[in-house]
C-alpha cells in the first residue's frame, strides 16, 4: 500500500479539528525545508514546545493542549522527514506553500538539533520547555544535554532509548509493520501495544495512514551517559508509562531515579506507551502543569 497524501491529510486535519482551544498553524522556514507549528495559547505565556513521538504527529496532542496551553504558549511541532504537514526542502510543501532551497531531512544527531535550533530561532522564543513523548522524548533529553542555555524545563513522556533498551517482544510485533507498511498491519500493532482498550478513531486512522509514509531512517543515536545525564541542568519530570510494552516501567523509573537524581519520577497507572499522551489524559495532564507552573 502506499502513501495516500490526501487521505492523509484529511486524517490529519480532522484530529487538529478537535483541539478544544484556537490554533494558529505556523510555517518556519529553516535549511531542512519547511517545517509546520501548531501554535496555541496566550502569546506572552512561556514557551512550551512539543515533540510527538514516532509514528505520531503534532496534531496528535488534543487530549492534552486544552490544559496546557492555559499558562503555556504550546507549540506542537512536525519533525521534518516524518509523516505531518512538515515539508523538506524539494519536497511538497503543505498548504501549497514553497519550500525554500536546502538540503535533505536531518540524517545526524547534530542536524537534528541544528533543526530545533533553527525552528526556535524562528518562533523566537528564547529559552523554552520541552515536552517529548517516546522518540521525542529521546530528542527532546539531548537537546537539554546539549543546549542548556535553551532548554527551561524538560519532561519526558515513557521516552525511548534514554535509559533502557527495546524489549525484544516489542520489537517483534513492530516488526510487520516495519517491514511492510500498511494501515491495517499499523493499527493492529496499536491495538496490541495498548492492550485491545478502545482507541480513538481519528487517532487510530491517523497512526495508521502515517506508517505508510516514505520516510527515511530516523536519527538515531546512543543512551546518554551516566555522567551526562548527572550533569543536566534543567528540572526534569520523567513519566513512565505502568503498561509500556517497549520497556517495563519499573526499570525505567529505578533507572531514572540513579541517573537522574534530581529528577521528578512518577510512574502513570493503567495506560501503555503509544497510549499515554491520549487514553486518560487527566493524571497525565495534571502532572505537567504542576511542573511547568511558574
Amino acid at each position: 500500500m502506499g502513501f495516500d497524501r490526501s487521505a492523509f491529510l484529511s486524517a490529519y486535519d480532522a484530529l487538529l479539528d478537535r483541539w478544544p482551544v484556537p490554533v494558529d498553524t505556523l510555517d518556519v522556514a529553516t535549511p531542512w525545508g519547511t517545517t509546520r507549528v501548531n501554535a496555541a495559547g496566550p502569546p506572552d505565556a512561556p514557551p512550551l514546545l512539543l515533540l510527538h513521538g514516532g509514528g505520531a504527529t503534532a496534531a496528535s496532542w488534543w487530549a492534552n493542549v486544552g490544559e496546557l496551553a492555559r499558562t503555556a504558549r504550546v507549540f506542537a511541532v512536525d519533525r521534518i522527514g516524518e509523516a505531518g504537514r512538515s515539508a523538506p526542502a524539494g519536497h511538497p510543501a503543505p498548504a501549497g506553500r514553497s519550500a525554500p532551497a536546502g538540503g535533505t531531512p536531518p540524517r545526524t544527531v547534530d542536524e537534528l538539533h541544528d533543526w530545533l535550533d533553527a525552528v526556535l530561532d524562528a518562533l523566537g522564543t528564547g529559552p523554552a520547555d520541552l515536552c517529548g513523548h517516546s522518540y521525542g522524548g529521546w530528542i527532546a533529553l539531548g537537546y537539554a544535554l546539549r543546549r542548556p542555555d535553551r532548554v527551561g524545563r524538560l519532561a519526558l513522556l515513557d521516552p525511548t532509548g534514554c535509559l533502557t533498551g527495546y524489549r525484544p517482544s516489542y520489537l517483534l510485533h513492530a516488526a510487520p509493520m516495519l517491514a511492510r507498511p500498511s494501515e491495517r498491519r499499523a493499527r493492529a500493532f496499536l491495538a496490541w501495544e495498548t492492550g485491545g482498550v478502545p482507541l480513538d478513531p481519528d487517532w487510530a486512522r491517523l497512526y495508521g495512514l502515517a506508517a505508510t509514509y516514505p520516510a527515511p531512517r530516523p536519527v538515531t543515536g546512543p543512551r546518554p551517559t551516566a555522567p551526562a545525564l548527572a550533569a543536566l541542568r534543567a528540572p526534569c519530570l520523567l513519566l513512565p508509562a505502568a503498561d509500556s510494552r517497549p520497556h517495563d516501567a519499573r526499570t525505567l523509573a529505578a533507572r531514572a531515579a540513579r541517573l537522574l537524581p534530581r529528577a521528578r519520577v512518577r510512574t502513570l497507572p493503567g495506560v501503555s506507551h503509544h497510549g499515554l499522551p491520549y487514553l486518560r489524559p487527566a493524571a497525565l495532564n495534571a502532572e505537567l502543569t504542576a511542573f511547568l507552573a511558574r
